[in-house]
């Protein structure tokens, strides 16, 4: 099983959740010698900025579990570490 991508989250955040703004940034560079980060240097740690008609009227803790649920294959596939901004 290969390292997700930032394409590969991005895409799977459309299709589930339909956002208006959305921004994946592949952080895992920096976090080389941390937990969770592997020798690849890429696909362990993400920050995702989004914002979704889906989110709304939900606490911050319900929309975070949403894009959390949507990522769940790639959690299977090694990533480590997702810092989200809903918007």
């Amino acid at each position: 099983m290969s390292l997700p991508t930032s394409k590969d989250l991005e895409a799977c955040l459309r299709e589930a959740l339909q956002p208006t703004v959305l921004e994946v940034i592949d952080e895992s560079a920096s976090h080389a010698g941390h937990a969770g980060a592997g020798p690849e240097g890429y696909g362990t740690h993400f920050r995702v900025r989004i914002a979704s008609p889906l989110f709304a009227g939900k606490p911050r803790v319900a929309r975070h579990r949403l894009v959390y649920d949507a990522l769940q294959l790639f959690i299977a596939q090694g990533l480590h570490a997702i810092a989200i901004e809903t918007l």
